[in-house]
């Protein structure tokens, strides 16, 4: 599978699009843009999420494996979190457990205190498993189930007059449209070549706006904006933009999001958020601080060794499965 160093970029600006949004004064409360580059960040988020793991499924449609090194990626730095937070909180077993299987952001939600934020993790689980159950039933070919599940998500998200939610069936369609998108770069249409290099930079605003309450029926389409602005730059980005997004501190900031995103609303929530406004962000550079020192040890000594440790459990699984196969035949 062929990487693509632009999407580090795309990656890297989605994360600090979060903490800006979360966690900086953008202008006088009432314009509301704080939600709104909160939103567009975490769309970019989703739909780089949707493009990877479609990507992966496309040239190696093994469920199991797929499964392994997800799970390995995503859940023991989510359990960490967890666990701290339901520790701090008292949490009861009940919401506890909703938080463990990644269900906590369907209703009745039982997001833990200063694990609000989490929600996403759910999201994210809850489309492996349902992509994964795809693939299993209908292989590579089920794929193509995906742009139409992302419109039916979307209409629904209409009907229901949901702009913008926490609920899988009201937001997946963020995944989806990045998935989307890695089922027409799989076949890599020839129009592409033509594409102007300016769009990517005209649709970055708009995607800004569909993150914003005011903007009405604009909001619906987030997920496709999103897309469409990581999807037209992969094949047509201004030489500037393809060497910022490629950089060694967009890499980075990239390869320590995952860990920067859980931490930062469960630093936001402890002392270092803790204040009157202006104590507040008197105290913001050290969250800052505090949130990438944390990620970067996440990172590098936590993650990686599980990551690591998730691939021999492929691998090992991979060997059984070949001793199985190759037992069966002999005996046949």
């Amino acid at each position: 599978m062929q990487r693509i160093p632009i999407l580090d970029g795309w990656r890297a600006l989605s994360i600090l699009l979060v903490l800006a949004g979360h966690l900086l004064p953008l202008g006088p409360h009432r314009w509301g843009l704080n939600g709104a580059v909160a939103a567009s960040g975490m769309a970019l988020f989703f739909t780089l999420s949707g493009f990877l793991i479609t990507q992966f499924l496309l040239h190696r449609p093994d469920v199991v494996p797929f499964l392994i090194r997800r799970l390995f990626r995503i859940v023991p730095l989510g359990w960490g979190a967890m666990i701290v937070l339901a520790l701090a909180s008292r949490a009861g077993a009940e919401s506890f457990g909703a938080n463990l299987l990644f269900v906590a952001n369907l209703p009745p939600t039982a997001l833990l205190p200063g694990g609000e934020h989490l929600w996403s993790l759910c999201v994210e689980v809850q489309f492996y498993v349902g992509v994964a159950l795809l693939v299993a039933l209908g292989g590579r070919r089920a794929l193509w189930l995906l742009p139409v599940l992302c419109v039916a998500v979307t209409l629904t998200r209409m009907v229901q007059q949901a702009p913008i939610s926490i609920f899988t069936w009201q937001r997946v369609d963020e995944i989806l449209a990045g998935a989307t998108l890695a089922l027409l770069h799989a076949r890599a249409p020839r129009w592409t070549a033509s594409l102007p290099r300016v769009l990517p930079l005209l649709l970055l605003p708009l995607l800004l706006a569909s993150g914003h309450e005011g903007t009405g029926a604009l909001m619906y389409l987030r997920p496709y904006l999103a897309a469409a602005t990581v999807g037209t730059s992969i094949y047509a980005a201004p030489a500037w933009l393809r060497a910022a997004f490629g950089s060694a501190p967009a890499r980075y900031v990239a390869e320590v999001s995952y860990a920067v995103y859980v931490f930062h609303a469960m630093f936001a929530a402890s002392w270092l958020g803790s204040g009157d406004t202006l104590v507040r962000y008197a105290k913001r550079p050290l969250l800052f601080a505090a949130t990438f020192a944390a990620a970067h040890v996440s990172t590098f000594r936590f993650e990686r060794p599980m990551i690591e440790l998730g691939k021999r459990v492929e691998r090992r699984w991979l060997s059984a499965r070949a001793a199985r196969t190759s037992g069966g035949r002999r005996a046949a």
